[in-house]
């Protein structure tokens, strides 16, 4: 999917009354096929996370290794607030989640954290 702004680009270059269609670039495919990008890597710290835009949160339980969890706590759907010390963590009753696999690490959740497929690639963090 072509987005508007390259369509008019590609549409302007084509110049004097001809129109005229270029496919995009091999990156931009792959761009515009992926999800939004939800946080820089380095905005991820080891052993920490991030939560992002109210909806996810995003960790580093290893160097390298990134995860994407809901950010709604499976107790009464507060969102989650901080990752620390390999935790979750929700604010509203003190639900923990591990920061590995979503599970929970301390209640009163008894359900573990949806886990979310994500895509990093050229330091960039997407939804898969």
């Amino acid at each position: 999917m072509l987005t508007r702004r390259a369509l008019i680009t590609r549409v302007a270059a084509a110049g004097s009354g001809s129109v005229v269609f270029l496919w995009p670039s091999a990156a931009e495919a792959e761009s515009e096929a992926a999800g939004p990008v939800l946080a820089s890597t380095k905005g991820i710290p080891v052993g920490g996370g991030k939560i992002v835009k109210g909806k996810y949160v995003i960790t580093q339980p290893k160097k390298g290794l990134y995860k994407c969890f809901s950010a709604k706590c499976t107790h009464q759907g507060c969102t989650v607030a901080s990752v620390s010390g390999g935790a979750i963590n929700c604010p509203c009753h003190g639900s923990k989640f591990s920061a590995t696999t979503g599970r929970v690490l301390n209640g009163p959740a008894k359900r573990p954290l949806a886990q979310k497929r994500i895509k990093v690639a050229k330091g960039k963090i997407r939804l898969a």
